[in-house]
């Protein structure tokens, strides 16, 4: 699609995302649990938003990143809530931005500037000297989880969870309970599961949907492998990213089947809500995403839109620990 500004982007989502009533955020400051215990209305939680800054003297780009690469050039916090709150969006759990790889300087600033608004998903190099070190400093501030994938040490589908490094990540989160969160596609699967076998008490996370539909199609084979991870206990799945899936046009309904199937296979206790924003913004629509599990899924109870909404990131970013 052609490039649009970034006052484009977010006029157009603040538009359509303020006719989305009964969801309206009225403070920033979290609620008691026993307030919100089976709230949906101005208490959701986004599993999964990226942030970055123009500031690129103080928050340099990775090597092999360009200016001109950023779209929209920016996406602050503030950028977010334009967005976010007038639904009734009021937590996210921060994912870290390839633009900076694994300087996660910028996220943490975020997370410590709104204090209990953000929980923080890091990078960090499995082939560095000390990955477990690393996991105990930045859950100190407030990371919850640690994004991995095939390119960040190299190796294809087949090895690539082999260096001795992701080893001790998964033995690190066991210990700390903090997650492995997993940008994959189905191929990539096979080696989840073979670490989830070894180290059953890591919490796992896979992105997307595990980007199942990415080529337009939902084919089969693949949702059916991605559900049969839920034989590993602690294997947690996000859906969303609805902009990127199937037919990957609002009001995302050709995507309800396999919500369906997700979600019967893992219990809604095991799926979380994502927006993948800025990019299910810039791609697709804020409120679309968050509509078609709130209003557009018959088959979901509001027990279960509850949960995915809601309470199953809210007790692993948020309440865990």
């Amino acid at each position: 699609m052609s490039a649009m500004t970034r006052r484009t982007v977010l006029k157009t989502a603040i538009a359509g995302t303020a006719s989305l009533v009964g969801c309206a955020a009225t403070s920033r400051r979290p609620q008691p649990d026993s307030q919100r215990e089976d709230r949906l209305e101005g208490d959701c939680v986004d599993a999964h938003v990226h942030v970055w800054t123009d500031d690129l003297e103080r928050y340099p780009l990775a090597p092999g990143w360009k200016r001109e690469q950023m779209n929209p050039r920016r996406f602050t916090p503030e950028d977010l809530f334009a967005v976010c709150e007038p639904v009734g969006v009021r937590r996210i759990n921060l994912i870290q931005m390839s633009y900076y790889h694994c300087d996660n300087r910028y996220m943490l600033e975020v997370m410590r500037q709104y204090p209990g608004r953000f929980a923080g998903t890091a990078i960090i190099d499995p082939k560095s000297a000390d990955p477990p070190g690393q996991m105990r400093q930045l859950a100190a501030d407030g990371v919850r989880a640690f994004r991995i994938y095939p390119a960040l040490a190299g190796g294809t589908a087949a090895d690539w969870l082999r260096p001795a490094g992701y080893e001790a990540m998964f033995r690190a989160g066991a210990d700390l309970n903090l997650a492995m969160s997993c940008l994959i596609n189905p191929c990539d699967l096979p080696e989840v599961d073979r670490m989830c076998g070894r180290f059953p008490r890591t919490p796992v996370i896979i992105d997307h949907l595990c980007r199942v539909g990415i080529n337009g199609r939902i084919e089969q084979a693949e949702l059916d492998a991605l559900c049969r991870m839920s034989k590993h206990p602690g294997v947690m799945v996000k859906v969303g990213a609805f902009y990127a899936l199937g037919a990957a046009r609002p009001p995302y309904d050709d995507l309800k089947p396999m919500i369906r199937q997700v979600v019967e296979a893992f219990g809604a206790e095991r799926c979380m809500w994502e927006s993948d924003s800025p990019f299910g913004i810039v791609r697709g629509s804020y409120q679309a995403a968050l509509t078609l599990i709130r209003d557009r899924c018959p088959f979901l109870s509001r027990a279960d839109k509850v949960r995915i909404l809601r309470k199953t990131a809210d007790d692993f970013f948020f309440t865990a620990g």
